[in-house]
């Protein structure tokens, strides 16, 4: 790897942890003042919303943060294959979101457990459609990820001034969706016109046949994006389902998969930042090293925040949420194979030329997942606990196909260029 190159690689790795532990910084500040103001119930109202909304954000997102940002990264110096590019993404993400709103608002018409917490869902869906258009793919592509970093720590400082301004009362929920908006809202602006007036990129006329071609290459990776949500967003739905609104059950549970999806997204700068480099470059020693200096903190991290879960809740969240680290303590074997999981996932597996053994490793973790989920509830059996159980053994599966991809394609990698992972 040339100087140049590594010195690209080192910057946008630093930009992402700067995005990541800015995300630390303020959810310490925001989440406990929230968990504090709203208790168990109304977090809960919260967190069943967002759980429904992240399908609707994986349907516009469509697969884009991946598919997208490989077609930028290969075609990075032809500024007319960009704008063409970023203008297709938003014709379909429009075209989706207006599907997304469609259902929505039928559901909200037509089941009364929507109907109570209509507005909710509205500002919910909004906060999400803002930020679903965030041309994220283009920044990551072109390897530039100090525009997207300023403008995620802009977003969350907004957020987190106007809570703590305006949010007093539990009956305000509803505000934490509605300051998201603002920010993103507020944030589109502010990339688009950088994306305009720095990179370069113009809406351009893209005929139907191009819009088609750029849908068509991003389904596979939708699909492994719907699996992941099966046994993410969709543990939160359930629960919700299975409860009664209010219900603190969910409000725990959901506490505790926010500070286990919080420690996983320290692990994204390091595989967001290998994507596009292992793309061009293939520099698969360099992974080896990576996970060596990677994984013996974070199993020790785990070990640790395991053993005082409970406490660490309590002082995190409040004492109402002292219950969340029984919790905590089952999901973070999670934590613990995360690095693993991304790094070998698309930064390896697309310079191979296996990527779509990525999405089927996901896709086949997530029928496994589904089946699982029929079982508890139909044998009676279904409760926070066995969802836990079920959604480590549902990660495990992703890390050990994908271990053994890899591990049967080694000779391929060493013979195309002398390395080996």
């Amino acid at each position: 790897m040339t100087d140049n190159k590594k010195s690209i690689l080192f910057k946008n790795t630093i930009f992402l942890y700067i995005l990541v532990f800015s995300s630390y910084f303020f959810a310490f500040i925001a989440v406990p003042y929230q968990t504090r103001i709203l208790g168990p119930e109304y977090f809960g109202r919260v967190g069943f919303a967002l759980a429904l909304m992240a399908y609707f954000r994986l349907l516009i997102d469509f697969g884009f943060i991946l598919s997208a940002t490989e077609e930028v990264s290969n075609k990075r110096d032809n500024i007319q294959e960009l704008s063409k590019l970023v203008t297709a993404v938003n014709v379909i993400k429009g075209f989706l979101a207006t599907v997304s709103f469609i259902i929505l608002t039928i559901l909200i018409l037509t089941i009364s457990r929507f109907q109570e917490d209509s507005l909710l869902y509205v500002l919910v869906f909004l906060s999400i459609i803002s930020g679903a258009f965030l041309p994220d793919f283009l920044y990551r592509g072109i390897e530039k990820m100090k525009t997207i970093t300023l403008q995620t720590v802009f977003i969350q400082a907004l957020f987190v001034i106007l809570l703590f301004l305006f949010l007093k009362d539990k009956e305000q929920y509803y505000l934490i969706p509605l300051f998201t908006a603002v920010g993103n809202i507020t944030a589109l602006s502010v990339v688009y016109i950088h994306a305009f007036r720095v990179v370069g990129i113009r809406l351009v006329k893209v005929s139907p046949q191009y819009i088609w071609n750029v849908f068509k290459k991003s389904s596979s990776f939708f699909y492994s994006r719907i699996a992941t949500t099966v046994y993410s967003s969709t543990n939160t739905f359930i629960l919700g389902l299975m409860y009664p609104i209010g219900n603190s059950v969910v409000g725990l549970y959901s506490s505790a998969d926010k500070l286990v999806s919080t420690a996983k997204s320290g692990f994204s700068p390091i595989a967001d930042s290998l994507f596009p480099y292992m793309v061009r470059n293939r520099d698969f020693k360099l992974v080896r090293k990576i996970l060596y200096i990677l994984m013996p903190p974070v199993v020790i991290g785990c070990i640790v925040v395991g053993y005082f879960a409970n406490d660490f809740t309590a002082f995190l969240l409040g004492e109402e949420f002292r219950e969340a680290g029984n919790i905590l303590r089952l999901l973070l074997p999670i934590v613990a194979m995360t690095p693993i999981i991304y790094i070998l996932g698309f930064p390896v597996l697309t310079p191979m030329g296996l990527s779509k053994q990525a999405n089927l490793s996901i896709i086949f973790a997530s029928v496994f997942h589904v089946i699982g989920l029929i079982f508890l509830l139909y044998s009676g059996n279904f409760s926070v606990i066995t969802l836990c159980y079920l959604t480590v053994i549902t990660e495990a599966i992703i890390l050990i196909y994908r271990s053994i991809i890899v591990w049967n394609n080694r000779v391929k990698i060493s013979s195309n260029k002398g390395q080996d992972v």
